[in-house]
């Protein structure tokens, strides 16, 4: 073995030994200096790793280098990329992930490699698993319909080419896969759920965000979301609602619908030094993903089923580095019963068929839950049958870290149970957005709401489609109609922005949040939601199909108001549904004048 080859595998070892010490370190577990520490560390080894085998590649091969080897390599790299955008949310870190992930695939490295090696087959199913993710969040549709089709081809060839091994898991991740994309099924054209500088700011109220003044204003700095429900829909550890959230909290490149042109990579190695990328591989496209005018994103917690003590750790740690002026939002969506799965939910009838021309509508609510006990009505289950114990969440559990600004967004039939940290003791103002106690099914033939996803995570993140979905209209409707539905939504809120910008009966705890474009946003759409689904559903079935708010917020933007009565029934008649709905004759219902102008 040469001189070359003997410094590349010690640089091999020392990459991999720095690799293992850092791998199975939780993203957001205490200690985040010392973790960004020891991740300088690994990237700096694993640089020197890349460039050494660029700058030797042919007397590596010579010397006996498999492409397998240099595809492990770039793996790890992506992997790492990943892992450090999970802690930073910092986008250019996914876009790197990407990058790497995109040359491996383009180059085959691990194609038809190691002899038929076992080992190096489940290293390639393990690569196309993190590329999956990695363009699921870069919302690269097409990208991950393909790999998506590789994958299962895949899965399938080691079936047959591995008989004596069991690929269960794997056949099960494909499944998960292929059910996360049918349940994220979205409209043609529809605007991201990413913010959009472009598309989510309104011309006619910025003039009054601009100048809009609060005692003390506060700036979302941090987000942790979780989410626990049995079978819900999820791929590896991203379920449906998470992944919503974590996009709903981030800035869309250049505020456009971007798509990655990548260009092929150059077998020589070359390096290429690219604004905004590390350049270890010649795939430009900083210039197409990045936008350096962009705040960066928040920081988000991503925890997959934690026990409720890893929670409260993470919440700590985060609550212990929080500035002043900035605010820690927890989302959390949770069954308030372990294993509860929604089993005693009747259908929601009427307003729910697969056609938009349904007449004749009946409006029948879910009827609550039954709890077996006071216990399940005043917690949330975080974990499966039996594990009560570590995996239940109680209010209590959050009202310490009410010394700190929070925004808190329980999705749960229990969500009324959180009720109590508004009237805790605190040196800070808690915001709540609480889900409806009654879930809605999608469709008459529905028989677990989980295999959407929350439907009031859904307005939060995407209510055009959460709208939609309720009504039964199909994601082919017409390009045309959706635009001028979009174009009739994005006049309501604006017209909601302004309402609140101008009310002097708005509660300190919103106007000190108001100036921050994502917790605005859940806050419009909040209001937007409520709306919908009080006219949804008639009032004497009772309040708890409707999600609420603490404090409360102005009258100005009640359901009964004019402003948000008439701008409902707006585009319910724009996208032809209004009988869906029970809009009433009551003060201010557009119901008489309106139906007159169509």
């Amino acid at each position: 073995m040469g001189d070359v080859a003997r410094t590349f595998r010690a640089l091999v070892d020392g990459a991999d030994r720095k690799f293992a010490l850092v791998r199975d370190i939780p993203p957001h577990a205490c200690g985040r200096a010392e973790q960004g520490h020891s991740f300088r560390k690994v990237f700096k080894a694993y640089t020197r790793l890349w460039r050494f085998q660029q700058e030797n590649r042919a007397e590596l091969v010579e010397s006996g280098l498999k492409r397998w080897e240099i595809g492990e390599i770039a793996s790890r790299i992506g992997q790492l990329y990943y892992d450090q955008y999970l802690r930073t949310s910092e986008a250019r870190f996914l876009l790197e992930a990407y990058v790497f992930y995109e040359a491996i695939l383009n180059r085959r490295y691990f194609e038809g490699g190691g002899g038929g090696s076992l080992g190096l087959r489940f290293k390639e199913l393990r690569f196309f698993a993190r590329f999956i993710v990695v363009s699921l969040v870069l919302n690269q549709t097409e990208k991950v319909r393909v790999l998506v089709e590789r994958f299962k081809a895949l899965v399938e060839d080691s079936k047959n080419a591995f008989p004596e091994t069991n690929f269960k898991e794997w056949k099960q991740l494909v499944q998960e896969i292929l059910r996360f994309l049918k349940a994220d099924t979205t409209f043609k054209n529809a605007r991201p759920l990413r913010y959009s500088k472009l598309l989510d700011s309104h011309p006619s109220s910025n003039p009054y965000i601009a100048r809009y003044h609060s005692k003390k204003s506060l700036k979302l700095q941090d987000a942790l979301l979780t989410s626990y429900h049995r079978n819900e829909v999820k791929f590896a550890e991203l379920t449906l609602d998470t992944f919503r959230m974590l996009r709903c909290l981030e800035w869309e490149p250049s505020g456009s619908f971007y798509q990655m042109n990548a260009t092929e990579p150059k077998e020589n190695g070359t390096v290429s030094d690219l604004s905004g990328t590390s350049g270890l591989i010649d795939i430009n496209l900083a210039a197409d993903m990045t936008d350096p005018n962009l705040p960066p994103n928040p920081r988000k917690a991503i925890l997959h089923r934690p026990s409720v003590s890893h929670l409260i750790a993470v919440v700590a740690t985060i609550c212990e580095e929080l500035p002043p002026d900035r605010i820690l939002l927890i989302y959390v969506s949770a069954s308030g019963k372990p294993d509860q799965n929604f089993a005693h939910e009747k259908e929601f009838s009427g307003a729910l068929g697969k056609s938009s021309k349904m007449k004749n509508v009946s409006f029948n609510c879910l009827q609550p839950p039954v709890l077996d006990d006071d216990c399940s009505e005043s917690c949330l289950s975080l974990g499966p049958r039996g594990s009560r114990g570590s995996n239940t969440l109680y209010p209590g559990d959050l009202i310490p870290f009410t010394r700190k600004p929070l925004f808190l967004i329980i999705d749960s039939e229990s969500s009324h149970a959180f009720k109590v940290i508004h009237g805790a003791e605190r040196e800070e103002m808690a915001a709540l957005l609480l889900s409806p106690g009654r879930q809605l099914l999608y469709s008459p033939s529905t028989a677990d709401t989980r295999q959407h996803g929350s439907l009031f995570t859904f307005f939060l993140t995407a209510p055009l489609q959460a709208f939609s979905q309720l009504v039964g209209l199909p994601s082919d409707t017409e390009t045309d109609t959706c635009k001028k539905a979009d174009d009739t939504l994005a006049s309501a809120i604006s017209e909601w922005e302004v309402i609140l910008c101008t009310s002097r009966n708005l509660d300190q705890v919103w106007a000190q949040v108001l100036t921050d474009p994502f917790l605005r946003r859940l806050i419009l759409r909040f209001i937007f939601c409520r709306s919908v689904l009080y006219f949804f559903c008639p009032p004497e079935k009772g309040d708890e199909h409707l999600p609420e708010c603490l404090p409360e917020l102005p009258d100005s933007v009640s359901p009964t108001s004019t402003s948000v009565q008439s701008n409902v029934f707006r585009l319910a008649d724009c996208l032809g549904v209004v009988s869906h709905f029970n809009f009433r004759n009551t003060v201010g219902s557009p119901t008489s004048s309106m139906s007159l102008e169509r």
